[in-house]
């Protein structure tokens, strides 16, 4: 076990790999009473496609959501009922990159923490329990069709990318869902449900060496390789489509408008662009913005509105979304500032400010057990040190941020998707 030391932030980290692979770290919070613990496994909706054994694989869409609800089943019954007899309040999710599961607790932790452990190692799916399912997870894909905000962000993501999964629905269709039966959640979690492909993070009040010798009890012995995974050709910088639109029971028209940006390698480079990313979004038309402040009082956008970068391997955009009844305008306007500031640039004092407070969100979300755990996972997966944020926002300079927006915001890497009213 090793200790990692962050005197910037004022945060320590214990940290080993297991025999098996698996990473287990622990972020000690001592005096607090509550206790969280979280299980991420480098899977999520965008890994349908695959090598293993020397076979290509293609999974059905939604496969990765299916298993993260069926992983809860246990031979002697439903997991969320044992968690709830040791007072622990459990869940879990997928999102494109990542399927993760979590609880906390102010008692019993070293049990709740065997248990999940033990849930995610162990597959276990019938027939009927699979079957039944299917009509649960359906409705909640019916749910998600009838969200105006859900469907106008995935037919951006449709519209930018031509091969990229990022461009499916994470639950997938119902039709896609129809093909998934108990084998096929089986081979999914053979083929990435493995130790050295997960990470451990627990954070509270608790010992870090029997968090590492109840994983080492609980989880497998062995592991076996992992698969090849494949994203799609390499995508170009042109969209697919320029512009999309949807007609919904709605009562104002919604957008969501993206530019395509090159994707970024893993580790700390990834690190940096994301910060790079996220403070250009905010020069272009964040809240602290001169746009923004010109769009919002000509009533082209309210305070729904909201603008940043986004990067789910290989696939990395700078989108904005909210509400309009003129979403060209709103496009339209964002483009003339990116115009404007790869010929004038962008006043330092605002760089300064908005690298300023980045920083101490970053800096408050370390109160959050939530958010430590998540994206201590995150960053693992890419290669990345979470903890070493500050030393990443140290070397963004405002030249890294008008570069970024001069090659980034143009009409040639823009898609605009819109859902209006039916009527």
């Amino acid at each position: 076990m090793k200790l990692l030391e962050y005197p910037r932030i004022g945060e320590r980290c214990y940290e080993r790999r297991l025999a098996n692979g698996m990473s287990v770290l622990v972020v000690p919070k001592r005096g607090f009473a509550r206790k969280y613990a979280f299980v991420a496994v480098d899977f999520g909706a965008i890994d349908t496609a695959f090598r293993v054994n020397g076979k290509s694989v293609r999974m059905p869409d939604g496969v990765a959501h299916y298993l993260e609800h069926k992983m809860f089943d246990l031979p002697e019954g439903n997991a969320d009922g044992m968690f709830a007899a040791l007072g622990a309040s459990p869940n879990a999710f997928t999102s494109y990159a990542m399927t993760a599961y979590h609880f906390s607790c102010t008692e019993h932790f070293a049990e709740n923490l065997r248990l999940l452990l033990r849930m995610v190692t162990t597959p276990y799916f019938t027939p009927e329990s699979v079957e039944k399912e299917r009509g649960i997870i359906t409705q909640e894909i019916r749910m998600y069709e009838d969200s105006a905000e859900q469907r106008v962000t995935e037919d951006l993501f449709a519209a930018l990318f031509k091969e990229h999964p990022i461009r499916v629905s994470i639950a997938g269709t119902a039709e896609s869902i129809g093909q998934i039966t108990a084998q096929t959640l089986h081979d999914c979690f053979r083929a990435f449900y493995q130790p050295s492909n997960m990470v451990l993070c627990v954070t509270g009040d608790v010992d870090a060496q029997e968090v590492m010798a109840i994983a080492e009890e609980v989880t497998p012995k062995e592991t076996a390789d992992l698969p090849e995974r494949d994203y799609g050709a390499a995508e170009e910088m042109q969209p697919v489509k320029a512009r999309t639109l949807r007609r919904m029971e709605i009562s104002m028209p919604t957008f969501a408008l993206g530019f395509k940006c090159e994707p970024v390698g893993k580790g700390m480079e990834a690190m940096r662009r994301e910060i790079i990313g996220d403070i250009a979004a905010e020069i272009l038309v964040g809240e602290s913005s001169p746009l923004y402040q010109r769009l919002y009082e000509s009533g082209l956008i309210d305070g729904g509105f909201s603008v940043g970068y986004e990067s789910v391997k290989d696939a990395c955009l700078v989108s904005a979304n909210g509400d309009s009844d003129d979403p060209e305008a709103v496009l339209n306007a964002i483009l003339l500032e990116g115009e404007r500031i790869a010929r004038e640039g962008f006043e330092p004092d605002l760089f300064r400010r908005l690298k300023k407070s980045a920083l101490g969100r970053r800096m408050r979300d370390l109160d959050s057990f939530e958010s430590i755990c998540y994206r201590i996972c995150a960053y693992r997966f890419d290669g990345a040190d979470y903890f070493s944020f500050p030393e990443s926002y140290a070397s963004v300079a405002p030249e890294d941020v008008q570069r970024f927006l001069t090659q980034t915001i143009c009409p040639a890497r823009a898609a605009l998707s819109v859902v209006r009213p039916k009527k």
